[in-house]
């Protein structure tokens, strides 16, 4: 009896079948799961809980650079505010402001380490300075981060209400199961609730900060938006980080 014949090692490409390329849903897993690894978000590290908010904030570095600009912003426009003309040194505080995160960005590039959170803290800052003085109203500094809730916000929503939950989908590349996750009904559940958890707080923030910007009163707006930032923003890290780990014990070597 005579071996089959074994195929080609080098298979002549047009008779290999089709191979399907990634769906949607994998492409976003992977770039979510991307995006959660380079904030040191990975479920599969057995890293303790304060460690990895630590982390996600970008330590030390990572928070001036978060709130400096804001701060200084709120402080100098507070502190040169006229009754009478109802309104702060708008060039000064936002001059300040980008300048800082100006600084932010030098030194990352100096210090040769990842400049993409200053670099974006920077284009954000200096969009922002400039639609506010185009409009030459202080609250204007801080649409841009309305919409970045508002659209934030959204996403985390849908995608709750449609069962792909953009937590379980990050998590799903992590943890090379892909979209299986969505057959498990425990998994499906506590995505779903993460993923409300996350629009929840921007829809809060939008909420609160709204009628401060259409009060005009910049120093409350910009004093609540510091608040409802970090401080927020890292025990629902913790919660996230908490669930998952729940969902997907360390194995024991």
């Amino acid at each position: 009896m005579t071996d089959a014949p074994r195929p080609s090692a080098d298979p002549d490409p047009d008779d290999a079948p089709d191979q399907p390329g990634p769906s949607a849903s994998e492409l976003l897993g992977a770039a979510l799961g991307g995006a959660a690894l380079r904030a040191g978000l990975d479920p599969a590290d057995g890293a303790p809980t304060g460690h990895v908010v630590w982390r996600a904030m970008g330590g030390w570095r990572g928070i001036l650079e978060s709130v400096l600009p804001s701060l200084v912003f709120v402080v100098v426009f507070t502190v040169t505010y006229d009754p009478t003309a109802q309104a702060g040194n708008l060039w000064l505080s936002l001059g300040l402001s980008v300048g800082l995160a100006a600084i932010f960005t030098i030194i990352r590039l100096a210090t040769k380490s990842p400049p993409s959170a200053a670099i974006g803290g920077l284009l954000a800052t200096a969009g922002a300075a400039a639609l506010a003085l185009w409009t030459g109203r202080g609250q204007d500094n801080f649409v841009l981060g309305f919409f970045t809730n508002a659209a934030y916000g959204t996403a985390f929503l849908v995608s709750a209400l449609i069962g792909w939950s953009l937590i379980g989908l990050a998590v799903g590349f992590l943890m090379s199961e892909g979209t299986r996750w969505r057959a498990d009904k425990r998994k499906r559940r506590v995505f779903f609730w993460l993923a409300i958890a996350w629009a929840a707080l921007f829809a809060v923030r939008l909420a609160v900060q709204l009628p401060l910007y259409f009060a005009g009163d910049v120093t409350a707006l910009g004093t609540l938006k510091l608040i409802m930032g970090l401080p927020l923003f890292a025990p629902l890290v913790a919660v996230t980080w908490l669930a998952v780990r729940a969902l997907y014990p360390p194995t024991r070597k």
